[in-house]
């Protein structure tokens, strides 16, 4: 009975640490330096990729020089090139001045990095020049 239990409790401390996602800092901007952020991604049953992208102190896109309309998350995969993850939206809370952005997204291919562009439109299908923030290599 005891290595039983012990057995359990070692398979639910493999599935724990599976199941975590990993954290993926950003590196600090040059063209916004107070932004600070981070993404979760966490691979789901499904074997798709929940991503979560959390920022502060994201200046709104339109004081930029040149201003542009709208902040887009991208993700480089080895396999399949860069993909349009969606855009970011911006916020200042009630009771906060900083300025705070996110978006949740779920994608099936396999991140090897990601980053963020200024754009004008957030349905673009490539990236432009205007880079804001670049995360650290996933793999």
């Amino acid at each position: 009975m005891r290595k039983l239990l012990f057995i359990a409790a070692g398979c639910m401390m493999v599935f724990q640490l599976m199941s975590c996602a990993r954290k993926i800092n950003f590196y600090t901007s040059t063209v916004v330096p107070a932004a600070q952020g981070a993404i979760k991604v966490k691979k789901d049953k499904n074997q798709n990729y929940s991503v979560q992208v959390n920022l502060v102190n994201l200046s709104e896109p339109e004081r930029l020089q040149p201003a542009k309309r709208n902040y887009v998350v991208w993700m480089e995969s080895r396999r399949n090139g860069v993909k349009n993850l969606g855009q970011l939206r911006t916020s200042s809370g009630l009771f906060s001045s900083k300025m705070k952005a996110s978006l949740n997204t779920v994608t099936s291919f396999q991140p090897s990095s990601f980053f963020i562009t200024a754009e004008d439109y957030p349905d673009v299908q490539y990236p432009g020049p205007y880079v804001i923030m670049r995360t650290e290599p996933y793999d």
